[in-house]
């Protein structure tokens, strides 16, 4: 169970740094609240990869991409939609919801789930042999 824990956790910041990296690069700034659940999703895109491992990557990616879009939209209606702290808005966006999601994000998670799946795939088999 420990190991579990530790090897979550290490997840979770990796997660979390990457998709700050990710936003800074993108869009010149992050936000607390998305460090967080980028570690969230990444800790989930691992957990969803290492038990789905045998299936299709389409399929994995799929299922990421709505992972992703549910996070994001959960998030975006307390920190945007109840809280106001206006993080993002995707009203503008072709097929939104509330402004919180919308297809095109959701595309891009899809694809972006793509390499994410190959970096889980390296992430397990190291984590596996150096957390004991």
């Amino acid at each position: 169970m420990q190991t579990t824990f530790r090897k979550y956790i290490i997840i979770f910041g990796i997660g979390a740094i990457t998709y700050s990296l990710i936003e800074v690069l993108v869009r010149q700034y992050t936000h607390w609240t998305m460090t967080l659940t980028g570690g969230a999703v990444f800790c989930t895109l691992y957990y969803i990869n290492t038990h789905m491992k045998s299936r299709n990557l389409l399929l994995r990616c799929l299922i990421g991409s709505a992972v992703i879009t549910a996070y994001e939209f959960a998030v975006g209606l307390v920190v945007n939609y109840f809280l106001h702290m206006g993080v993002w808005d995707y009203s503008n966006q072709f097929m939104n919801v509330l402004g919180q999601i919308c297809l095109k994000f959701s595309v891009l998670w899809f694809l972006l789930c793509i390499p994410v799946t190959g970096l889980i795939y390296l992430l397990r088999n190291k984590l596996d042999r150096i957390i004991v």
